[in-house]
């Protein structure tokens, strides 16, 4: 097996020592975005359900691009089938299957992307998600993945569920941040009708199963402390608190699951500045770290400080323990150093 795969796979373990699937006992799953990074997670799980506890079920995993070589390995199980399209395109989500457990994933997590086509980020989490719920078989339950970047604009973190940022429609950000939105909004219209959606307000995920050229900040460091040497933007005061993919993953399979709410924070524990951030990176690679005279441009419109409030969650689920970031930095840094040296 692909080790880029392997790595994935392991972490999938641990997932379903955490979490009861009971439920999709001989039911059908669909997961939009399935090759991406949250995806991937979500169909290794399945992977690890199917091949090592042989639990019975079917999954279909739509993709937009050509998937990674590893990806195969994940997805190539008895019962998964990979489904290739454009969700944008209505004739493609009209020929897509029921399902009994809708995962909405697509979308552009990284900020470079969003921004690059807001048109088609409008889109996939709102138009895309009123064709996805025509889908949901009856008595089925949809998972939203939407973002802690609905908070932009709030002083003094951490967010919780009952909160909201303060953004206008031409906030640079606004193509993803009001998508988000309205895509909760859509969701909790469906609720009204009866039906089980709720949205999950992911923050920051880091792991493996990212694509090379991936621009989100973990990834750019680790890039290049392995080519040259880490150069920071600016001076790095901005606050994160990331979270390891298979916590997130953890967390949102149990409000797909059992969630008695419409909506979830699903973030981490481990909070740092991206100074310290590069910093500790650019040790683990020993590598320098530099910062520019005088600030350059960096992503419009990112906020000062992300850091969720985990309460519900931790309640609800009986979530305890977090992936410590510098566990989960050494698994991320193996992932890209397996990564490139594929290229």
């Amino acid at each position: 097996m692909n080790k880029l795969a392997e790595l994935i796979l392991q972490d999938a373990q641990a997932v379903c020592e955490r979490v009861d699937f009971y439920e999709i006992k001989g039911k059908t799953i669909l997961i939009t975005g399935a090759s991406g990074l949250i995806g991937t997670h979500f169909l290794a799980s399945l992977n690890h359900l199917r091949t090592k506890i042989r639990l019975p079920f079917k999954v279909y995993n739509i993709i937009n691009s050509n998937p990674a070589e590893y990806f195969k390995d994940i997805a190539g199980f008895e019962g998964s089938e990979i489904l290739q399209g454009d969700l944008t395109d209505i004739n493609f989500c009209h020929r897509l299957p029921k399902a009994d457990y809708i995962i909405h994933a697509a979308g552009y997590g990284q900020p470079g992307k969003f921004l690059q086509d807001p048109i088609r980020t409008i889109k996939l989490n709102t138009v895309v998600l009123l064709e996805l719920f025509e889908k949901l078989a009856k008595g089925g339950k949809l998972l939203f993945l939407s973002t802690s970047e609905v908070y932009v604009g709030l002083p003094y973190p951490p967010y919780k569920e009952t909160d909201i940022g303060t953004t206008n429609t031409n906030h640079p950000r606004a193509c993803y941040i009001e998508a988000k939105r309205c895509g909760e909004a859509i969701c909790n219209a469906y609720r009204q009708k009866g039906i089980e959606a709720k949205s999950a307000r992911l923050s920051l995920a880091y792991g493996p199963g990212t694509r090379d050229g991936d621009k989100r900040v973990i990834n750019e460091f680790i890039r290049k402390g392995l080519e040259e040497g880490i150069s920071l933007l600016d001076q790095g005061q901005a606050k994160r608190t990331y979270c390891y993919v298979s916590d997130a993953i953890e967390i949102m399979w149990n409000i797909l699951f059992r969630g008695s709410d419409a909506i979830y924070n699903v973030g981490g524990s481990s909070k740092i500045t991206i100074r310290e951030l590069a910093q500790k990176i650019g040790g683990y690679l020993k590598v320098p770290v530099t910062y520019p005279a005088s600030v350059l441009e960096g992503l419009i419109g990112a906020p000062e400080d992300v850091f969720l409030d985990m309460s519900k969650a931790e309640h609800e689920f009986n979530k305890k323990e977090y992936v410590d970031l510098t566990q989960g930095l050494r698994k991320t840094i193996e992932w890209q150093k397996l990564l490139y040296a594929t290229r």
